[in-house]
């Protein structure tokens, strides 16, 4: 018997490319709706081309990038510059749930296809723009990447060594936190429509969602009025919370509150320093970081990652060791999560690829369709849906509209 689906039944127009908007159409796939990816006929998502590494070889081949946000979808190909075209979508529009696009400000309504057209069609329909800086506001009509978000938003500015340059995140964490704000919003809105029969336009911008994401460290500015500092892999209101140096690597210790402090310090046989009026209290050890920490360092180059980490958790301490991407995709606790599963490509390739993290106990995410080459489903989504017949596609084929 098949597993049910959160949002069986949901139609997704998703027109979407690169990492954010994927990002946010691949986790409804995930919980079950038919999300058809559009993309242009021969060029198709940019990042079909972003490799190596790929999987597979020759024409067939997909690239790792690509594979990572693309899962759950059928590839349609249009070409929306011709009017047969945009027919095709407001015709799909008609039975469709939710529409996700990330054009430029304007691009779409410039194709007659914005949400002011649509919702003459579809008066229920779910229409979600995500954009760099937003539908209004003076960078408005500035194109939007991560990199240049997280350096505007001011992440970059508390990313790094407190005495280096500033650095990006490792991962276009910009592009993926703005993908799960959208899916929150649409799903918001989707409910909203089911009650209702109204439908709604969603502006999300990856520069909102990256302020938002400062949580925290924006909340300290506003109280404080102070700038925040770049700390490097210390923590700006919590002491010790950061990386030490053991014997033989290094290590993440992050204690949380001075009951974990006096364990700590029962463990490094230094219960002076819990009754120590200097770090009794995190707000005091935060103000007195420049004396307790090296205290610390000194006593954890004593052991290794391994000794530390294990004795500060059997005392109920959060620690652990800074795993190199390999050894944390190797990880037995996230094979036992069964995270990493292996999927097999339209091409035939084999290859792992990183399952959704949502556990949900009676409609678990699953990976219906692998990551669609280019067009894979064009044919079989337009007869399904539009009952176009064999040699209306091939013609519409021929000349160039799929």
């Amino acid at each position: 018997m098949t597993t049910p689906q959160a949002l069986a039944g949901i139609r997704v127009l998703d027109f979407t490319r690169v990492l954010a908007g994927p990002t946010c159409t691949m986790l409804l796939g995930d919980m079950g709706a038919d999300v058809i990816k559009i993309e242009h006929p021969t060029r198709g998502d940019d990042t079909r081309h972003w490799g190596p590494p790929y999987a597979g070889d020759g024409d067939d081949k997909q690239s790792a990038y690509f594979l990572s946000v693309n899962r759950n979808k059928r590839s349609v190909t249009i070409n929306l510059k011709e009017e047969q075209g945009r027919e095709i979508i407001r015709e799909l529009v008609q039975s469709s749930h939710i529409l996700i696009e990330n054009f430029k400000v304007g691009q779409m309504a410039g194709f007659g296809l914005g949400y002011d057209d649509l919702k003459q069609v579809n008066p229920a329909l779910v229409y979600c723009s995500i954009t760099g800086f937003g539908q209004t506001g003076q960078y408005s009509q500035r194109p939007g990447y991560d990199y240049v978000v997280q350096a505007m938003s001011g992440l970059m500015s508390i990313t790094g060594a407190s005495d280096g340059e500033p650095h990006k995140v490792g991962v276009a964490i910009s592009d993926v936190i703005t993908g799960l704000f959208a899916s929150n919003a649409i799903l918001s809105a989707l409910r909203y429509a089911e009650n209702t029969g109204e439908g709604q336009y969603i502006d999300i911008a990856l520069l909102d969602s990256q302020i938002a994401a400062l949580v925290n460290i924006a909340s300290n500015f506003l109280v404080s009025g102070q700038t925040p500092p770049r700390l490097g892999n210390l923590h700006p209101n919590i002491v010790p919370y950061q990386t030490f140096r053991a014997s033989d690597g290094e290590f993440v210790l992050a204690v949380g509150n001075d009951g974990q402090f006096r364990q700590l310090c029962a463990l490094l046989d230094r219960d002076d320093l819990a009754i120590d009026t200097r770090f009794a209290t995190n707000p005091a050890r935060v103000e007195h970081r420049d004396i307790i920490v090296p205290m610390l360092s000194d006593i954890f180059q004593t052991q290794t990652v391994t000794y530390w980490v294990e004795n500060c958790l059997n005392m109920g301490i959060p620690a652990g060791p800074i795993n190199s991407v390999s050894q944390a995709l190797t990880d037995p606790h996230i094979q036992e999560r069964e995270l990493i599963q292996p999927t097999e490509l339209a091409n035939g390739s084999l290859v792992d690829i990183v399952g959704s993290p949502l556990n949900l106990s009676a409609t678990p995410p699953q990976v219906r369709y692998p990551p669609p080459q280019l067009g894979q489903h064009t044919d079989e989504v337009l007869q399904e849906i539009l009952s176009l017949d064999d040699e209306t596609l091939q013609r519409l084929h021929d000349v160039g509209i799929l």
